[in-house]
């Protein structure tokens, strides 16, 4: 079988946009890191509207693409693969609902739930074994974004440190057998002592389904803050190098990277371990905030409209997930043929 490669990206970003004055604390001290630059809060940042679900978000990110390629979505998409931060389904997910938007009827529809910040690169590495044997020959990859607007902005969490920094948006990737652009490799580890380094908290300390007061939050385990960053710093730089080795080739071929996007401090250390200057690794951090598992398809999909993606190049993606429990890495030859 001829290899499976990349048709187009998409991409959707809520109506509303948000300011940083929403998130201001007046009776908060004034934080003596705001004005550096690596500290900087994004400026401006999408939230979901209160009804906004994310099978509208993927629906709508889909559309443009099936529309530039002339191609309906009826009868175009075997493989549907989705990633949403926050479920609007606990027992049916949202993959089937998306494909009912679409008007699709796909073989295999998965709701990949783990993966976080590098389930873009998962996703991909999942399409490419489901369509393997042949019986598959298209695939929708989809990642949501959709607890900015939904956690982030409620009144008790929204003057937190870390609040402002996530905004909502949906990016997803039209696969095909044969497509101009390969998937040249995909790099994937599992580090499940970590998995528990990141999750919901509330102040009574109940299930997240169960009632109670006080509003969830989502948090790192404070006590393992210096090791995490550490992670993170690392597991990226790692698994790129990981994947071109795979390739044979060397981090100064890397046309354009293209990674999840936690805040600033990572993005330079990434590149700089891999010895890029900031041109070659475009983001949207500024723009959209850190869009989580959704950054690298959104990133990935303005470039494609601007410009930034030339025929020929070496695109790399990776990102990290959580606490670090899970990273992975990909690369893609843009218009190869």
């Amino acid at each position: 079988m001829r290899p499976v490669g990349v048709v187009d990206f998409g991409s959707f970003l809520p109506e509303t946009v948000v300011g940083t004055d929403f998130f201001v604390d007046p009776d908060a001290p004034a934080d003596p890191l705001a004005g550096l630059a690596l500290f900087r809060l994004p400026p401006t940042r999408h939230h979901v509207a209160p009804r906004e679900r994310a099978a509208d978000m993927i629906a709508k990110a889909a559309r443009p693409v099936f529309e530039r390629l002339d191609r309906p979505p009826a009868g175009n998409v075997d493989v549907l693969i989705t990633n949403v931060l926050l479920p609007d389904e606990l027992f049916t997910g949202i993959g089937a609902e998306a494909a009912q938007l679409l008007g699709v009827e796909p073989e295999w529809i998965v709701d990949l739930h783990n993966g976080g910040c590098a389930s873009f690169m998962y996703m991909m590495e999942l399409a490419r074994k489901i369509m393997a044997d042949g019986t598959a020959r298209t695939a929708l990859i989809a990642n949501v974004q959709n607890s900015a607007g939904q956690v982030f902005a409620q009144p008790d969490v929204r003057t937190q440190s870390h609040a402002p920094i996530p905004g909502d948006g949906c990016g997803v990737a039209y696969l095909e057998v044969g497509a101009p652009s390969p998937i040249l490799g995909v790099r994937t580890r599992n580090v499940p002592a970590h998995a528990r380094d990141l999750g919901l908290v509330t102040p009574d300390r109940r299930k997240y389904w169960e009632p109670g007061t006080g509003q969830m939050d989502i948090r790192f385990d404070p006590e393992k803050t210096t090791e995490i960053m550490e992670r993170g710093n690392t597991l990226v730089p790692e698994l790129v190098a990981e994947l071109l080795k795979d390739l044979a080739v060397t981090s100064e071929e890397i046309d354009v990277l293209v990674t999840n996007q936690p805040n600033r401090i990572f993005l330079k250390n990434w590149r700089e371990a891999l010895g890029l200057p900031p041109e070659r690794h475009p983001d949207t951090f500024d723009r959209f905030g850190n869009l989580y598992g959704a950054a690298v398809p959104v990133t990935l999909d303005r470039a494609a409209r601007t410009g930034g993606l030339a025929d020929g190049d070496l695109v790399v993606m990776s990102g990290f997930a959580h606490a670090g429990d899970f990273a992975a890495a990909a690369a893609v030859r843009w218009n190869a043929a």
